[in-house]
């Protein structure tokens, strides 16, 4: 294993923040660490990097004992949130610095810089001051300087939240692009549950400083093992035991939630009182989106649209049809 996190745990005071953590990582794996602000997250992600120590627990690198090792001693890279690029210095010099520190030789640096900067697409600006550059072509100089080093464990520290929505997009495939084609084992913070799901083999959804769930994306998305996994990563409607009878017919106890997503849900339009109540229509271009309201809340559907006219219209009393493969019964589980 690259990376092995085995019993990790962290106080701050009495503020218990991590919680027994345990993963592995195998070698090329592109692994996210995702959950609300608070979650721990980025404690986990320090205490990896060498920057904070675990109050228990050990944490291994390549199958080396690290737990008490400092960060320049575990041959790994961090990709910081802030880019931490020199001002004063062009792109070849920030991404050089590394290697400079290491003693290369002049012509090994030359060639090992220009080969990197190829690789992000940064050649024709490397004799710029990176304070020229945007902000996505400043976040491929912080990621070619930790490249060029050829760590063993790349650390991603929320990359692309100082981006606006259409460079984070171009910084995430770029990333993503890089780490298969370099095949470094990776491990990416981020509160972003979309950019989680696009760039990872593996998530670990995390909440109050425990994982909560381990999986693929698929197995993440579709298959959550409680109610926080499903509530966090997905968009579901949920259902407890008295409105998953009345609604679906479907007996569930009072520890347990019916969840469904929005695609799954197919409105239909029905004489009879069912409790259910069409109140907003919304065409997206790609979707219709259906508000329906059940007592005091609202139920969302969802399908593709196309150019036929919307049979269903507000104030029109609703059945829902459904498969019965895409009932998820979960825990009631928040912890």
């Amino acid at each position: 294993m690259i990376l092995s996190v085995k019993g990790i745990s962290k106080s701050f005071g009495n503020e218990k923040v991590l919680n027994n953590v345990n993963l592995e990582l195998t070698k090329g794996e592109f692994f996210s660490f995702v959950g609300p602000s608070g979650c721990g997250k980025t404690t986990l992600l320090r205490i990896i990097a060498g920057l904070e120590f675990p109050s228990d627990g050990q944490i291994f690198i390549n199958n080396v004992d690290s737990t008490n090792l400092t960060t320049q001693k575990r041959n790994i890279g961090i990709v910081f949130q802030n880019y931490a690029l020199f001002p004063n210095m062009t792109v070849f010099e920030n991404v050089a610095y590394g290697l400079e520190i290491k003693k290369l030789a002049k012509e090994d640096i030359r060639e090992k810089v220009l080969k990197v900067l190829e690789k992000v697409k940064l050649t024709s600006q490397s004799e710029k001051s990176v304070t020229m550059l945007s902000g996505g072509q400043q976040q491929r100089v912080s990621l070619a300087r930790v490249m060029v080093t050829e760590p063993a464990l790349l650390l991603f520290d929320e990359p692309l939240s100082n981006l606006d929505y259409s460079l984070r997009l171009e910084a995430r495939n770029e990333i993503k692009r890089l780490q298969k084609d370099i095949g470094i084992t990776s491990v990416y913070v981020t509160h972003d549950q979309s950019e989680a799901l696009a760039m990872s083999d593996r998530i670990a959804v995390m909440n109050k400083g425990k994982v909560m769930q381990t999986g693929s994306p698929q197995e993440i998305y579709y298959k959550p093992q409680n109610l926080f996994v499903a509530d966090f990563i997905g968009h579901s409607n949920f259902f407890d035991k008295v409105s998953a009878k009345k609604i679906f017919g479907i007996d569930i106890n009072e520890k347990q939630m019916l969840s469904f997503f929005p695609e799954e849900l197919i409105p239909e339009k029905t004489i009879l009182d069912s409790g259910l109540k069409l109140i907003d229509v919304q065409f997206t271009g790609f979707s219709i989106e259906y508000l329906i309201s059940f007592g005091d809340r609202i139920i969302n559907s969802r399908r593709q649209a196309d150019k036929s006219e919307n049979a269903l219209q507000p104030g029109d009393s609703i059945s829902f049809t459904f498969d019965s493969s895409n009932l998820r019964i979960l825990d009631n589980e928040q912890n």
